[in-house]
This record gives C-alpha cells, sequence and structure tokens, in this order.
C-alpha cells in the first residue's frame, strides 16, 4: 500500500484512500470544495487548512494567501496533490439547495416522471407520481462541472478545449444518471413506471448536456445556433433504465436565456397575465424576462457571480460558516453566521446586507468608496472584511441587473411605476432581504410588489412531465411571444450600466 495515502477531511469526519499523487482538485470537490476559477489559481475558494500532514508551499499560494495565512496552515488545493497522509479542514460544507413543494393545476397521466434542474452550481432532482403530482423523492447535489469554474463563460471556455466538451458532456450525464438512479431507488419504485424525464437550464447547460459545440456561446454575438428542444433516449446517455424512456431537455428562449427562464415563465404564468409583470432570476447568471400575455423580453447579464460568493475576497457559497444576514443594531453590524460556528466568510446575501449597512451608517459612499480611503475594509465578523475591490464587485453585478431590468421596461415602452410584480427566482433571489436590494439599487421597486418565487426552474420542468404530444415540448406559441435583447448591443446600456453601478443617496 506504499502507493496509496490516507485522507481525512474535518469536519465531516470522512476518510479515504487515494494513489499517492492526485491531484486534490480531483477528489475535494464532491466534499464541498469550490473551484470558483476552474483551478488556475486565481481565486481563493478552494482553500483548505493541512491539520496534519504537508502540502508545499507553491509560488501560486504565496501570491493569493497573506503569510498568516499559509502559517496558519491554509493552502489551495487546486494547486497540491496528495503525495502523504493528510488531514485537511475544509472551509464549506453542507450547503442549501432549493427545491420545490409547489401545489399546482395538472392532468394526471399513468407512471412516474423526473424533473430536473440543471444549474450551473447546483443540481436538484424530483420523482413524481404523474397521477397525483406527489413528489416520491429528492436529490439535489453540486454540478460537479464546476471543478472547471464556477461560472458559465468559464465553464465555455473549459468546452472549447480538446477533449472539453467530451469531458463535461460525460461528467454531467453521468452525475444525472446517478441522482434517477437514487430517486428511484429512494422511493422503492420500479423503474418500468419511469414514462417522462424533463430537464432544464440555461444555454451553456443545455449544450454541455447534450454534447452541443457551445463556440457560438464564446463570441459576438453569443446565440447558440440549437437551442431548441433536445430529444434523447436515457441508453444514449448511458443510463440503464427499463423500456429506455425518452429524457427532454425544454428549448431555450435566446443567447444564455435558457430553458430554466422558459420554465419559469411557465411556474409564474407571467404569459398569462393581463398587466405587466416580471422576473428575474439571480443565480450565476442573471436573467431578466419583462412583459404580459401580448409578448415578453427576455435578457441574460454577467452578474450571478458576486451573488454567488464568487470574486469576493471571503465569498463563499451559503454554506456553514457563511455570514448570510448582516443587520444594523443600536449602530453596530451584527452578523448572522449559517450552521452558528465561527465565520468562515461570506456569501451574497450577507454581502448585499453588509452593503446597505455600510450605506446607511456612512461608511460606504454612494460612488461605492470606502469612506476612509481604498486601503480600508469594513470589518464584519473577524476574519470576515469586505474590502474596496468586494464593493466594486457587487457594484458590477447589481448595476448589470438594474441596467437590464431598466432598459427591457424602456423598450417596452413602461416605466418601473407600470410594473405590477416583479417574481424573484433561484437560491439567491429567495433568500435576499428586499430591503437590502433595495437600497443599494439592485431592485428600485416597493418592497410589497416584489415576490420570492421559489425554485421555479424545478416547478416549470414539473409542469412539463404531464404534456402528453411531442409538440407541447417545444412550446412553440410561448416562445413566439419571447423576444431576446442581446444588451451588449443596446443602444445607452453602457451609459445606463454606469449610471446604476452609483448606489442610491440615503
Amino acid at each position: 500500500m506504499a502507493d496509496r495515502v490516507r485522507i481525512e477531511l474535518q469536519p465531516l469526519g470522512e476518510s479515504f484512500e487515494l494513489e499517492r499523487g492526485t491531484q486534490l482538485q480531483d477528489v475535494l470537490f464532491a466534499h464541498g470544495v469550490e473551484f470558483p476559477c476552474g483551478g488556475r489559481a486565481r481565486c481563493k475558494g478552494c482553500r483548505v487548512r493541512v491539520v496534519q500532514g504537508t502540502l508545499p508551499i507553491t509560488p501560486e499560494q504565496e501570491a493569493l494567501l497573506t503569510p498568516e495565512e499559509l502559517a496558519a496552515g491554509w493552502r489551495l488545493s487546486c494547486t497540491a496533490k496528495a503525495e502523504s497522509d493528510l488531514t485537511l479542514e475544509l472551509g464549506q460544507w453542507e450547503a442549501a439547495i432549493l427545491a420545490d413543494n409547489s401545489i399546482f393545476e395538472f392532468t394526471p397521466r399513468p407512471g412516474l416522471g423526473v424533473a430536473i434542474d440543471l444549474g450551473t452550481t447546483t443540481i436538484v432532482a424530483q420523482l413524481l407520481d404523474l397521477t397525483s403530482a406527489h413528489v416520491l423523492a429528492v436529490r439535489s447535489a453540486l454540478n460537479m462541472q464546476a471543478r472547471y469554474g464556477a461560472d458559465v463563460m468559464s465553464r465555455v471556455n473549459f468546452g472549447l478545449k480538446a477533449e472539453g466538451l467530451t469531458r463535461l458532456t460525460a461528467l454531467v450525464r453521468r452525475q444525472l444518471g446517478k441522482l434517477v438512479e437514487e430517486l428511484l431507488a429512494a422511493a422503492g419504485q420500479s423503474q418500468a413506471r419511469l414514462e417522462n424525464l424533463t430537464v432544464v437550464g440555461n444555454t451553456a447547460m443545455h449544450h454541455l448536456f447534450c454534447g452541443i459545440d457551445v463556440t457560438p456561446l464564446s463570441r459576438y454575438p453569443f446565440e447558440p445556433e440549437q437551442d431548441g428542444l433536445q430529444v434523447l433516449r436515457s441508453s444514449d446517455l448511458g443510463w440503464d433504465l427499463d423500456g429506455d424512456p425518452l429524457v427532454r431537455f425544454l428549448p431555450c428562449l435566446g443567447g444564455f436565456v435558457g430553458s430554466d427562464i422558459l420554465a419559469g415563465i411557465l411556474a409564474t404564468k407571467l404569459s398569462e397575465s393581463e398587466a405587466l409583470v416580471g422576473l428575474v432570476d439571480l443565480g450565476t447568471n442573471g436573467e431578466i424576462v419583462i412583459g404580459n400575455r401580448q409578448r415578453l423580453l427576455c435578457a441574460s447579464t454577467a452578474a450571478g457571480p458576486a451573488f454567488e460568493g464568487a470574486r469576493i475576497s471571503t465569498g463563499m457559497r451559503a454554506a456553514t460558516g457563511a455570514i448570510s444576514k448582516v443587520t444594523l443594531e443600536a449602530g453596530r453590524l451584527q452578523c448572522h453566521i449559517l450552521g452558528n460556528v465561527a465565520p468562515r466568510g461570506i456569501c451574497g446575501s450577507g454581502l448585499v446586507d453588509a452593503v446597505a449597512a455600510g450605506l446607511d451608517l456612512g461608511l460606504i459612499e454612494p460612488s461605492g468608496r470606502l469612506r476612509d480611503g481604498a486601503n480600508r475594509t469594513l470589518m464584519l465578523s473577524s476574519p470576515v472584511a469586505l474590502t474596496q475591490s468586494d464593493i466594486r464587485e457587487l457594484q458590477l453585478a447589481k448595476g448589470a441587473i438594474a441596467a437590464g431590468t431598466r432598459l427591457l421596461l424602456a423598450r417596452w415602452g413602461a416605466e418601473a411605476k407600470d410594473l405590477t410584480r416583479l417574481y424573484l427566482a433561484g437560491a439567491f433571489g429567495n433568500y435576499i432581504n428586499r430591503t437590502s436590494a433595495r437600497r443599494i439599487g439592485l431592485l428600485d421597486f416597493p418592497i410589497e410588489m416584489v415576490k420570492p418565487a421559489g425554485n421555479t426552474a424545478l416547478l416549470g420542468a414539473k409542469l412539463a412531465l404531464f404534456n402528453r404530444r411531442q409538440e407541447d415540448f417545444h412550446y412553440s406559441p410561448l416562445r413566439a411571444k419571447c423576444q431576446h435583447v442581446s444588451l451588449n448591443t443596446e443602444p445607452g446600456f453602457q451609459e445606463v450600466f454606469v449610471q446604476e453601478m452609483a448606489f442610491p443617496p440615503a
């Protein structure tokens, strides 16, 4: 056994053996370690602390980690190999993933169905009894593709490399196939009753799951050449299911606005509304829909990474140890930490709260500048603090969403006051404090008009399970109502974007 080493993970209490020399990146992602930059040593998202054993300090780690962090045993796992027995403390674990328990109208049909929300960061799958619409089992996981980058464009760029698309496609197909098997086993159901499987996701996930060339998504005008309904046999995906049922990846709406947003429109009934309504999905990618039963305008923005904690100096997902909420009490910042443990970082909802509180205290100026200069940090709960760069990242993210919403309303010929309801989808959209979101100018609408809508992608995928005709899965009438707006070519976008980057005055 001299060629194998033993790895113990704290606080998970898990241990396993590896071949000596195995890249830690290849094994730690499944245990909650993130690789936001795709393992290219450009961020600190994959840091782990060596409790026992040795991981050499590399030049990349010296460039990103402080001397104090290095002395405390912190290392970047993307640059490390398991050359000896190790006990590692993980920086992140136990992340919550948003499922769906909505009650909805349906027409019963025989058999079972599986609905899957294939997100850039997370995956949620539910097994339904199609005679009653009862959820029989739920499974969720981190998208294993994320080891090659946290955001959509990192994933697309990896898909352009030799064997990159093949690797990403095989990885996610294998992961989803395993989730389907786990759903059936957990519910004690026979595969013979599995009649229908629907998958939704953004355009990049659509291409990467279906094995479609991502080159059009990597260059101007960023419009896919194949974004329609994809129908695959489960056997073609490597899934060994009785009866070889069909797997349908629902169609996209244009650009990076994928079938997860089509599903969101179905879930919120946007296309049936007489009044002007909107849908904003604040996830790893940000999508916006404005419209009613006559027409729908949709757009995507590169806003998600900051809301997911990426590109923030101490950013992390909403997992154990994350500051998820910041409030003001007697003029002082009070932080809520997930898991009731020592703080390890800050997630998106905490970031929005912290900046909103900083604005109210006058510690952050409307320009986004820290009051006492660029070298100052805003201490939240030691060792977690916000830097000037962190605030700028939030400004870029919120500016993109606010500008996109404003321009879609203008394209419609409407103003913010004309919108009657704004639905918030995605995990971040459901956990964000609406008062804080309005304070920073992310959502400049009355609080009572903004409604968290849960996992609309998963709900829409479940609604699709009850379609009986193949043509129903194309959603041609709904897609005909939708017009995709490419914000990067929209006149005045840059000017509006710069305006929306500023924070509203008190």
